[in-house]
């Protein structure tokens, strides 16, 4: 109302704007009523890119409306009154919401550009040096990344031809009978060393074990809590997962590195796969030569990932060295499509290359 009050129009056209607002501010309640969870919006795919426009520009308005409370603050509080705001201004300021909004939700939902980095694995055996491996994570595929979206990327993905391709987490936003669709184009990826995954925290709120067991069967080798070994030739390398943070809460079990590495061969350098970054100091302390994770969408808005940062042990976006150990974390393939908005931050299929390194 900061922002419609002192317009110059008449209150027919007030009233209609706040409405307007009002209802793309309830975007998570129309999303429970289509589907049972806000999660997961269960309308058509236009009608959730048009609510993801109006819900971000909403929120983008109360940011400038606060910048611009703020700057008439000291004339406030020294009794001047403050200044009068422009009506340009505010025009401008609806204007540059309804902008970037757009931009951001274009950025969000496009099949994400091809990202290369190289990590140097010390103690990495010759035979693994120059081994690719593609990171797919928080793909979130749902009404706004359907089967079509799915299969561009399963293309890109190929088209790179990687030793192995793993995914960490939040594959999917909706039920099994909801996305079954949708995951399909999910079983023609192609790696030599085969796909990898493990659980984000959306598998949980959507039948957890329905969906781990669907995912076996199109082929992938699950790593909740467990590991396997890739071997070239003499060389090894220990590929480990775990669960989710959010697992217990729903009655499965907890992540559990000591379990993930069980067995596990000594003195071969560990890859870890944990959707979350925020405990990558244990992982480091275990040995873990690279973690690789996802989950923060890197933060989405510039400004915004430093918040996002704070959730995750300061960890949000790109490489870091933990204690000796690199955490990878990616800004995700997708993302959820309740706030489908990225300024500055943009999406990645990633393609790390591992480098041998003195141990």
């Amino acid at each position: 109302m900061r922002f419609i009050l002192p317009l110059p129009w008449n209150p027919v056209a007030k009233v209609i704007l706040a409405g307007v607002l009002l209802v793309g501010s309830q975007f998570l309640l129309w999303s429970r009523l289509s589907s049972g969870s806000p999660f997961a919006p269960e309308m058509p795919r236009g009608v959730v890119l048009a609510f993801n426009v109006a819900y971000g520009a909403i929120l983008l308005l109360a940011v400038f409306q606060l910048v611009v409370d703020l700057a008439r603050l000291p004339a406030l509080l020294i009794g001047q009154g403050g200044f009068a705001v422009p009506v340009a201004v505010r025009y401008a300021m609806g204007l540059m919401a309804l902008f970037l909004t757009g931009l951001g939700v274009a950025q969000a939902q496009r099949v994400p550009p091809v990202r290369d980095i190289d990590v140097v694995i010390p103690g990495l055996p010759n035979a693994f040096d120059g081994y690719t491996l593609v990171q797919l994570t928080d793909l979130h595929i749902s009404r706004l990344f359907p089967a079509r979206w799915t299969q561009a990327v399963v293309d890109r993905t190929n088209a790179l031809h990687p030793d192995l391709i793993v995914v960490t987490g939040d594959f999917i936003d909706g039920s099994l009978a909801m996305r079954r669709d949708d995951v399909e184009p999910l079983r023609g990826l192609r790696a030599a060393d085969g796909i990898y995954a493990i659980p984000g925290n959306h598998e949980y709120f959507f039948e957890y074990d329905a969906w781990m067991a669907h995912f076996a069967g199109m082929g992938m080798h699950l790593l909740p809590n467990a590991h396997a070994v890739l071997t070239r030739g003499d060389g090894r390398i220990v590929l480990a997962g775990v669960t989710d943070l959010s697992a217990r809460a729903t009655g499965h079990p907890a992540p559990d590195l000591a379990r993930a590495l069980a067995g596990a061969p000594a003195r071969a350098p560990i890859i870890l796969l944990d959707h979350q970054p925020r405990m990558a100091r244990t992982a480091a302390a275990r040995g873990v030569a690279l973690q690789l994770s996802g989950h923060t969408h890197g933060g989405m808005i510039v400004g915004l990932d430093r918040i996002v940062a704070r959730a995750n042990a300061g960890f949000v976006s790109g490489r870091y060295d933990v204690d000796g150990m690199t955490l990878y974390v990616n800004n995700g393939t997708g993302l959820w499509p309740g706030f489908a908005l990225r300024l500055g931050v943009p999406s990645e299929l990633t393609r790390i290359t591992l480098r041998a390194g003195a141990r």
